[in-house]
């Protein structure tokens, strides 16, 4: 049986449907969430699906071994980051190689890099009338957004859409293909 072990910071809605996706699988599970926001709306639903939750703080994170210590004894076969907003440790990558993913809410390379997350991609993404936008699941590395792209899906923007609007048709390609995504990288 596989492992996965998700980072987040917000509410947890890719988190959730990784979670439901693997429930029942016979190849995989979700066996932990860690975030760094103790007041994330993920913990909640880590608690309602009954899987193992912990919030931490930057010195864990970075500054120790802590997170890094919780992932050897988790022993992860994929780390997912889905929404987690803090730059990943290169102490960590090293020793994950090649185990660490996340999604981004746009077709990188654009609309990527440090500050380029959630609303502030979308919002940007209309003011500057693209066409079409989509997701991108990509490895981490130690720059934001830079690491080597595995999939990417894409949709219309219309004239008449707002940031909302966007965000609704990226939510709708996230909750589709991350988990099949996810699945197919760890057979």
């Amino acid at each position: 049986m596989k492992r996965i072990v998700i980072f987040a910071s917000g509410s947890g809605s890719n988190a959730e449907n990784l979670i439901k996706f693997f429930h029942n699988s016979d190849s995989a599970t979700v066996i932990q969430v860690l975030t760094n926001n103790p007041h994330a709306k993920v913990l909640d639903r880590c608690k309602q699906l009954k899987v193992s939750a912990l919030s931490f703080n930057r010195i864990a994170l970075s500054k120790s071994e802590d997170v890094l210590n919780i992932l050897r004894t988790s022993k992860p076969d994929l780390i997912v980051l889905a929404g987690f907003l803090w730059k990943f440790p290169e102490l960590i990558l090293k020793e994950f190689t090649n185990k660490v993913i996340n999604i981004h809410p746009a077709l990188l390379p654009n609309y990527g890099g440090k500050g380029m997350y959630g609303m502030h991609v979308h919002e940007a993404v209309v003011k500057n009338k693209e066409t079409e936008t989509g997701i991108t699941i990509h490895y981490v590395n130690e720059n934001y957004d830079e690491g080597a792209v595995i999939f990417q899906a894409k949709c219309d923007v219309l004239p008449t859409d707002s940031a909302d609007d966007v965000a609704k048709k990226i939510h709708l390609l996230e909750m589709e293909h991350f988990p099949l995504i996810v699945d197919k990288l760890l057979k």
